[in-house]
């Protein structure tokens, strides 16, 4: 299993990047967001999922833990594969698509290419527990308000630490965002 390569954009191709890691390229799918910030010849790390078929090895790759959690989460959904996965997770940043997850918000899940009604349907009836508790929801915006960080370092941590995806949001919830991540975290482990 290949758990994160780190190394410098040397292509970028479709929804592709081939990251150069000490002389072999690695071609690593990813989601719009990571693609877009994925420059060339610039230092890149992405935390991969190794989905091995009998015709083919995919490597998908994201910029962060969370990001892979919630990927493997969606994959584990009847008629989810790695590719609606990934569709879904273009939509927005990763704790945007969570947050929408978790408000059951059906109607933006379905927005992803190749996701119907029915998938959406059955992604927010499947996973909506399994996410985490609800952000702040700001139907005018189109999923979560704005105060929403896209990447929560604090959320990272506790995953690292052994939290799964639902436990450590859950533990960061109702704790202050204008602490530091070290605080966050500390406050999350003693409740």
């Amino acid at each position: 299993m290949i758990a994160h390569v780190l190394g410098e954009v040397a292509e970028k191709f479709g929804n592709s990047v081939i990251i150069d890691v000490h002389g072999v390229g690695y071609e690593v799918q990813v989601a719009l967001g990571d693609y877009e910030r994925a420059l060339l010849n610039e230092s890149v790390k992405f935390y991969t999922y190794h989905h091995i078929r009998e015709q083919s090895q995919d490597l998908f790759g994201f910029s962060s833990l969370a990001a892979k959690k919630l990927f493997e989460l969606l994959i584990s959904v009847q008629g989810v594969g790695p590719k609606a996965a990934l569709a879904i997770l273009s939509l927005g940043e990763s704790e945007v698509v969570r947050n929408a997850i978790a408000n059951e918000d059906a109607v933006y899940i379905a927005k992803a290419s190749g996701v119907g009604k029915k998938t959406a349907d059955r992604v927010i009836v499947d996973l909506a527990d399994k996410v985490g508790m609800p952000l702040r929801y700001d139907n005018d915006t189109i999923g979560v308000s704005q105060s929403i960080s896209h990447t929560d370092e604090a959320l990272e941590a506790l995953m690292a630490l052994g939290y799964n995806l639902v436990d450590a949001s859950k533990a960061l919830e109702g704790i202050s965002t204008e602490l530091s991540t070290a605080e966050r975290v500390t406050e999350a482990l003693k409740g």
